[in-house]
């Protein structure tokens, strides 16, 4: 049943669809940080400002499409055939002289493996990265996904911002501070 991923043509439209269909079902808006929002306000309420909302007035769809992707994944990593990445020849060498030799599976062991947390670029890649992460999806006001799937569609000028924001950031991060990081 999960030989191979979609064809972009086919996924492509499919996750656009989502976007209409969301706010043909309520005007709800599309974006996994809020979810995650949501399900921090029903399992740990708090006195956070942040998470001190009333999540129920608000539906059960967003838990229920967090759901959805944790079964979705844990379903892929069980059933589905191992992915091979291909990557260039030239991404292959720029990413040997930074140190990264085990380059097997999604992302690169030396990095993020279990074992990996133990170390400076480990630590700083995963927990340090995944703090700025969940930060800055809070204060954007919104996820990638979010901003770039619903927003863009929704013509918001400040999903455009955010999106701009995203990308310089990716492009920041990987040109100056990944190779600052693993040398």
């Amino acid at each position: 049943m999960f030989t191979h991923p979609l064809p972009w043509y086919v996924a492509g439209p499919l996750i656009g669809l989502m976007v209409p269909a969301m706010l043909l079902l309520g005007n709800k808006p599309f974006g996994i940080s809020s979810n995650l929002r949501h399900l921090c306000a029903a399992l740990a309420p708090c006195r956070i400002e942040f998470f001190s909302h009333d999540w129920k007035r608000l539906g059960s769809w967003n838990l229920t499409f967090l759901l959805g992707i944790f079964v979705g994944a844990v379903t892929a990593s069980r059933f589905a055939p191992p992915l091979i990445v291909a990557v260039s020849p030239q991404t292959m060498t720029a990413l040997h002289q930074l140190g990264l030799h085990d380059l097997t599976g999604l992302a690169p062991r030396e990095i993020f493996g279990w074992a990996s947390l133990l170390t400076i670029q480990g630590f700083a890649s995963m927990v340090v990265g995944g703090f700025l992460v969940g930060f800055g999806a809070a204060y954007a006001g919104g996820c990638t996904s979010g901003h770039a799937i619903a927003g863009l569609a929704d013509r918001q000028p400040a999903s455009l911002l955010a999106v701009g924001g995203f990308f310089a950031g990716g492009l920041a991060g990987t040109h100056f501070v990944l190779p600052l990081l693993l040398r």
